[in-house]
């Protein structure tokens, strides 16, 4: 009886999730997985100090028009040197991800703490051919990204509910001026970072449903972009994740999430930039192993349910993650 209900649960906080999701929140961006590991989520206790290393692979090399597959991803090229959006400047054919980072969490009081994100690792292998202009391999990237400091506050602490809101800041520590074979400013959605100062919101609340078996989560964040020294500002990201977990046993704990992502259009010297923004929806199935009392390994693959963009553009074939979190 207790794993038909689990089942049934399962099931109704997804098909929730996804209706509410497609009409009006989601999207994978275009360089990230949106998530939630299980790991980084809650607040650590006084003095413990918690690590999280994952792992990001997402190949992109769908085409999309709106909601429909297409033949050709015809998109802007963003001449800076001129100030000017060379429309069906490149073809795009291919974007692989490869993104490292380290979550490093601190527990302040029983109710604060704080989460610096280090995305140290941004290796985008790109494919794609100037119009005119001969195809190229030579124009992806690498590098370190932009740093994300939070601060989280458990908001209400109880038995079976915990509320935790965060405000922080992301930084622009990462390279977002890198050349391409020709020697021009690369595309932005290539570079590890954005050059601009963003202020970021989040709220994540979980309940449980059967103490230490069966818990069920949902979770929002809104990053609000500015725009960068070369006036260029990425459009602001609203993401909104629902989902369960169910722990088979002692060791293993099993999990079931929907993860949506919405971004406007970016804008270029105030004008707006087609083929940017759009909406995805994912659902994703993850498995935790706990190796030690202390050390947990983790694995999610992210499943394209709904993907949207503006006008026509690349979207991702699918997103796998795995990671490692340790408490000290």
């Amino acid at each position: 009886m207790r794993r038909i209900l689990v089942w049934n649960v399962m099931l109704l906080i997804t098909l929730t999730a996804l209706l509410g999701a497609k009409a009006a929140l989601a999207s994978c961006g275009s360089a990230n997985c949106f998530l939630v590991t299980g790991t980084q989520e809650g607040i650590a206790s006084p003095g413990q100090l918690v690590l999280d290393l994952s792992y990001r692979w997402i190949p992109m090399d769908q085409v999309h028009r709106g909601s429909q597959s297409a033949e050709e991803a015809l998109v802007p090229r963003i001449d800076f040197e001129n100030g000017e959006i060379v429309q069906n400047g490149h073809r795009e054919i291919r974007t692989n991800n490869e993104l490292a980072q380290l979550d490093v969490s601190y527990g302040v009081t029983p109710r604060f703490a704080l989460t610096l994100a280090v995305p140290f690792m941004n290796n985008r292998t790109h494919e794609h051919a100037h119009v005119p202009g001969t195809f190229t391999r030579e124009d992806g990237t690498a590098g370190f990204g932009d740093l994300r400091l939070v601060g989280k506050y458990a908001l209400w602490i109880s038995t079976k509910h915990l509320l935790v809101g965060g405000l922080g800041i992301k930084a622009p520590t990462g390279e977002y001026k890198l050349l391409d074979h020709d020697g021009e400013i690369n595309e932005p959605t290539l570079q590890p970072g954005t050059g601009s100062w963003d202020p970021l919101a989040s709220l994540y609340y979980a309940y449980q449903i059967i103490p230490h078996e069966l818990d069920a989560f949902v979770s929002t964040s809104y990053q609000y972009t500015t725009e960068n020294s070369l006036d260029y500002q990425i459009g602001s990201t609203l993401i909104v994740n629902a989902g369960v977990s169910y722990r088979i046993n002692e060791k293993v704990l099993t999990s079931l999430q929907v993860n949506g992502r919405q971004a406007p259009h970016d804008e270029f010297h105030g004008r707006t930039v087609s083929s940017t923004g759009g909406r995805w929806v994912y659902i994703t199935p993850g498995i935790t192993v706990q190796a030690s009392p202390n050390t947990a390994l983790y694995t999610h693959l992210q499943l394209p349910v709904y993907q949207y963009v503006n006008e026509v553009n690349l979207v991702p074939r699918y997103g796998l993650i795995f990671g490692i979190s340790h408490v000290f």
